[in-house]
């Protein structure tokens, strides 16, 4: 099996694409597709080869087709825990952004209360001295 471009994944340089196309030297022939298509290619070919009497070869195309199902299993797992990342992480930024929002109205509403504390219910009249001058001639 040889991977085509570069890239890196948790499993030895295999990349966790689900589009990936692999080249796939197989027991007697050469595959080339996705890691799901070649799963699916090596199970057929193995059911043919049991089917036909040639149980070595059919065991052959089952052992490739459990290390592609092993590559497709890996790439869902790792999609899923993306997801699972992504959700946390926006869930996270919901909840801190819903805190500063809280937070804003809690200090609005304190300040608001404090204000009002200064003042009575009642409103007192005050007198205010004006003084009128001469305009200067």
């Amino acid at each position: 099996m040889r991977h085509q471009g570069s890239g890196g994944g948790a499993n030895g340089g295999v990349p966790l694409n689900r589009n990936h196309v692999f080249d796939s030297n197989g027991p007697d022939l050469r595959i080339r597709g996705t890691a799901q298509q070649l799963f699916e290619k090596y199970l057929q070919l193995g059911r043919d080869a049991t089917s036909s009497g040639d149980r070595v070869m059919g065991e052959g195309y089952f052992q490739h087709a459990e290390h592609y199902f092993r590559i497709v299993s890996a790439i869902n797992q790792a999609a899923a825990q993306h997801q699972q990342q992504v959700a946390h992480q926006n869930g996270n930024q919901r909840r801190n952004s819903e805190e500063i929002s809280a937070a804003e109205e809690s200090e609005f509403t304190q300040d608001r209360d404090s204000a009002d504390e200064g003042r009575s219910g009642t409103v007192e009249a005050r007198e205010i001295p004006i003084t009128v001058a001469a305009p200067d001639a």
